[in-house]
């Protein structure tokens, strides 16, 4: 039960994201369920090789490089969900912080000890 909580909070976390970002597109919320489950498949399995091949990268850079992957990762979603549009790079790294915050947001007031 835990996990459809937290995958509903999750939509809800990319809806809001993508009403305040002008450059974010959602078509519903059916397309918000379905990005953040692509977004947790990529962070499952991408992410971790991105940043294992860009390890010398993100420690010359004191850890900002993660920054960069994070909006790879959504680009990448962008490019998997039809539903789902962001219009550059730069709204993509928006969009992966303000999603941050949300998630990081909703796992305080859910309760959600674990992440």
């Amino acid at each position: 039960m835990s996990l459809l909580i937290r995958l509903v909070l999750s939509a809800v976390g990319v809806l809001i994201a993508a009403y305040i970002l002008p450059g974010v597109n959602v078509d519903g919320f059916f397309a918000a369920i379905v990005v953040s489950v692509i977004l947790g498949i990529l962070n499952w399995t991408v992410k971790p090789l991105l940043i294992l091949f860009t390890l010398p990268l993100t420690v010359v850079t004191l850890g900002l490089f993660l920054l960069v992957i994070n909006a790879l990762i959504i680009l990448l979603a962008n490019a998997i969900v039809p539903g789902f549009q962001v219009d550059g790079f730069w709204w993509a790294l928006l969009f992966s912080l303000v999603l941050t915050i949300l998630n990081s947001f909703f796992n305080d007031i859910s309760g959600d000890k674990n992440r």
